[in-house]
């Protein structure tokens, strides 16, 4: 690995083991360190939770397999913004649900089914940030990603605000999205791990569009994408829509059409294919961020332990642990006094 190797290797033997106890500290951020393995076994308020949410997003998978990377897209907009707190499911007019840079957020049904479920088994004991972060984790599994570890002990958020919600461009360039991370975090590894969440998943037309015709307001395509490839997104996005016609909806990753767990994104990068900017910006992110992209385009194995161990480092950004935030018994509202 090119950063942070050692970490890792302790991480994947972890992953590879399922079961073997360790500590928070080195692997997640700082602040995460309050955060535990059975957190809710060992504190005895709810020590099946993980089954218990295990079951519920099996049934929900099988009956759409879309939950994935929508649950995936929920948990970046919630981690990355103000900390994982769950406040990106709390309902209101000023909210971060409710701001424009997250229109097209979904999968809160499940969430809210997961959540139900809990507290009929467990009054009052587990957290919607904690929800949030299993069910992400076993949705990634049943597509055919990694089983990890996922660490415990979160609290919710008291607030949410739409002007907390600073989530980047699709177009945004290499170093401003680094920059973007470096200040959340995470670094160069996750950012290169993280964005191949897009190995699934879809997107509106209107986030490629400048990449279609009018890249860096030249009136012309992205001369850096792919011809084949621009011409079949021409096709499936028109300059302009015909009234009442809706924003296009298509996939993220067209080599995955059902939603697994793949490393195909990685070899659209390298062959210039990726449909948003920020995904292409790899080959020009300098030599590590190149390697990583060949390495994970070569090996699936490499890039199912790094997304694991990035994902998890995500879940763990600025959490509110012990007597901070609350446990919202709706996760759409705050509790009563």
């Amino acid at each position: 690995m090119k950063i942070e190797g050692s970490l890792f290797l302790s991480f994947a033997v972890m992953l590879t083991i399922c079961r073997v106890e360790v500590a928070a500290t080195g692997l997640l951020p700082p602040e995460s360190s309050p955060l535990i393995r059975h957190y809710y076994k060992v504190h005895n308020t709810c020590a099946n939770v993980e089954p218990f949410v295990r079951q519920q997003v099996k049934a929900l998978y099988d009956k759409d397999k879309t939950i994935t990377p929508k649950l995936i897209k929920l948990l970046y907009a919630d981690c990355m913004v103000n900390g994982c707190d769950a406040s990106i499911l709390l309902d209101g007019d000023n909210t971060e649900k409710k701001s424009p840079k997250n229109r097209g957020l979904a999968a809160f049904a499940v969430i809210d089914i997961v959540k139900k479920v809990i507290e009929a088994r467990c009054p009052g004991a587990v957290s919607c940030a904690d929800i949030l972060n299993i069910v992400v984790r076993d949705a990634i599994f049943f597509s055919g990603g990694p089983s990890y570890p996922v660490f415990l002990g979160r609290r919710d958020g008291l607030q949410s605000d739409a002007a907390w919600v600073d989530l980047p461009s699709p177009s945004i360039s290499w170093e401003t999205a680094l920059a973007y991370f470096t200040k959340k975090g995470l670094n160069m590894q996750d950012m290169v791990t993280l964005l191949g969440g897009h190995m699934m998943g879809r997107t509106r037309c209107s986030n490629i569009l400048d990449r279609l015709y009018n890249v860096s307001n030249t009136g012309k395509p992205d001369p850096t994408m792919e011809a084949t490839t621009l011409s079949y997104l021409q096709k499936q996005c028109p300059k302009k829509v015909k009234l009442g016609q809706s924003n296009p909806l298509i996939n993220l990753n067209p080599d995955n059409p059902t939603h697994k767990f793949t490393n195909s994104y990685y070899s659209r990068v390298l062959g210039n294919k990726s449909l948003l900017g920020v995904d292409q910006q790899l080959l020009y992110g300098g030599s590590d961020a190149y390697d990583l992209t060949d390495e994970y385009a070569k090996g699936i194995e490499d890039f199912r332990g790094e997304f694991a161990y990035s994902i998890s480092r995500m879940g763990g950004l600025k959490v509110l642990t012990g007597n901070k935030g609350e446990i919202r018994l709706n996760c759409h509202v705050v509790n009563k006094p």
